[in-house]
């Protein structure tokens, strides 16, 4: 008797967003005249969960555009969305679009900033390799990150761990506020968290301390082409997280790109053992340019085909990509 199995593949309907062949407004003596899309130096910030995907970026476009110079620093999030609204860069790259008081800052400017879609990340949540505890739901991740939840024994009865450290990247960071905001609901963090001094450091800390439990953005470990990544993913046990309330073993699913595709609730209604990871967060290249400069090249070029195709190949998902469902038969 032959049942139907289902499989969801990614296929890529990747946009080009803008020209990098517009003319810069500026005339050849004023101001600037030298930076256009494709030339000249722009300083950028990149919230520094994207550090990887970010330097992949910039170093394909930098290839392509020998004559253009994007001075890119990785911060905490906070940190380059001060740096955006004081002018000390042009673009931004972050996970969240701008809030009610950036955008009354920028009005007093008189800036218009514009704001791009480009990708879709995951949160990993990283644990150390012996720990045994690696199916999670985001109520027990709730319980953990505010303190309910203080030792490992509670998740799943087993002894022999000490009481859980939360670590994250960095004071300020995206991945805090993203606990805070849509795990945790506002409510405060536990008393073991703290910040390591980097998402480097992080992976060091949570794979040589048993009771530790990290978050940090799966680009960090997904790109199975990138010696670096790989080297960290071996060094992590990467836990598996469903939001049903009463889960199966096979409810349990990782920040793959199969599962960061949104599937629409018609989707998930007719195949039922589809979900959608959990831990999915919109990522945002953000231009305060007035002008079509280097900074609008850059972000033309991560929101066009060849952007993509790098999210693509990083494990993340790009912006445009699109989600159907195959059936094919199983015996």
């Amino acid at each position: 008797m032959i049942k139907s199995a289902h499989k969801l593949v990614s296929s890529a309907a990747v946009v080009v967003a803008g020209a990098l062949t517009v003319v810069a407004c500026n005339g050849p003596g004023s101001p600037g005249a030298q930076d256009t899309p494709t030339s000249g130096t722009v300083a950028l910030s990149v919230d520094e969960t994207f550090a990887p995907i970010l330097q992949a970026q910039i170093d394909t476009f930098s290839k392509l555009y020998p004559n253009a110079h994007v001075k890119m620093t990785f911060q905490p999030e906070e940190n380059v969305m001060l740096d955006l609204i004081n002018d000390k860069v042009k673009v931004a790259v972050v996970s969240r679009e701008l809030n009610a008081e950036e955008k009354a800052d920028f009005v007093k400017q008189s800036i218009v900033p514009r704001t791009t879609h480009i990708g879709i990340d995951g949160l990993a949540i990283v644990l150390h390799r012996d720990n045994p505890d690696s199916l999670l739901t985001v109520a027990q991740l709730a319980d953990i990150f505010t303190g309910k939840t203080a030792t490992w024994d509670k998740i799943s009865g087993k002894k022999g761990l000490a009481n859980i450290n939360v670590v994250f990247d960095a004071n300020r960071s995206s991945t805090a506020r993203y606990v805070r905001d849509s795990i945790t609901r506002g409510t405060t963090l536990t008393p073991r968290v703290f910040a390591a001094t980097s998402n480097p450091a992080l992976l060091d800390y949570v794979a040589t301390h048993p009771s530790a439990i990290g978050v940090v953005g799966v680009n960090w470990i997904s790109d199975r082409d990138d010696p670096a990544a790989m080297k960290f993913m071996n060094k992590v046990r990467v836990a598996s997280i469903t939001a049903r309330p009463n889960p199966k073993p096979n409810d349990f699913i990782q920040p793959y790109q199969v599962y960061l595709a949104e599937k629409t609730p018609a989707q998930l209604a007719e195949y039922p053992d589809l979900q959608n990871y959990p831990l999915r967060r919109n990522l945002y290249i953000i231009s305060r340019e007035a002008r079509a400069g280097l900074g609008t090249g850059f972000a033309s070029f991560v929101a066009g085909k060849n952007g993509q195709l790098i999210f693509q190949k990083s494990g993340l998902l790009p912006a445009q990509m699109q989600a159907r469902i195959v059936t094919t038969p199983k015996l």
